[in-house]
């Protein structure tokens, strides 16, 4: 059987999910003993009571599945341990169902009859009603892989959105920088116009400071001839 449940090495939506499954076995162990004990129509009610049970826990292990992803590496390796333990216990318990499912004495009473000459008149009904149930074994083999495939769909699709959010948040960090970068760029244009117009303001005073050197020469050389 499983281990007992151990709360530190699981998150506790798996240890709810664990407590839940727990139960669910040891109702179908009870139901397990209850379909031995009778027959006809009440074992055919008790199994059909038992396979419902079945898909429930079938189901919730799918759902442990999926949330012992979640769980730290470190303690992961102790529940994966317990998972694998509930998975062979399940199988198991899928096994005697069958078995008890496949007493065809059992399951029919004293009508039953391996001699298809034996003219029973409910020979055919008995072969209806099983072939029924191969058809609903089947589908709901159907249903669990689809359920399977519908949870590794959602795993996927959870890891998907975590990239886009990650994707998200560095386009977001890049637009930053990015108008960040706009706000330098306005800056450096105005300190070059700045520049610029200083520049210009000292080439005109240089020329007029030489314009004035000039005229003063000439004035000066202009009175010494006069």
């Amino acid at each position: 059987m499983a281990n007992p449940l151990d709360t530190d090495a699981g998150s506790e939506l798996f240890s709810s999910y664990e407590a839940e499954f727990k139960l669910l076995q040891a109702d179908l162990n009870q139901k397990l003993d209850q379909i031995a004990e009778a027959s006809g129509e009440q074992r055919k009610s008790a199994i059909r009571l038992t396979e419902s049970v079945l898909d429930e826990a079938n189901e919730l292990l799918n759902q442990m599945r999926v949330e012992k992803q979640n769980i730290p590496s470190a303690t992961r390796s102790k529940v994966n341990m317990r998972f694998r333990n509930y998975s062979s216990d399940l199988d198991e318990t899928k096994r005697k169902l069958k078995s008890l499912s496949d007493d065809r004495r059992a399951l029919f009473g004293d009508r039953y009859t391996d001699d298809p000459e034996a003219g029973d008149v409910h020979m055919e009904q008995r072969q209806q009603l099983l072939s029924g149930t191969e058809r609903l074994e089947r589908s709901s083999a159907r249903l669990q892989e689809s359920q399977r495939l519908a949870l590794e769909t959602e795993d996927i699709g959870r890891g998907t959105l975590a990239d886009l959010h990650q994707q998200r948040e560095t386009i977001e960090r890049t637009r930053e920088n990015l108008h960040r970068s706009e706000g330098y760029v306005d800056t450096s244009i105005k300190t070059l116009r700045g520049m610029a117009r200083r520049m210009a303001t000292n080439r005109v005073i240089t020329v007029a400071i030489i314009t004035v050197l000039v005229l003063l020469i000439f004035a000066i050389i202009y009175s010494k001839f006069h």
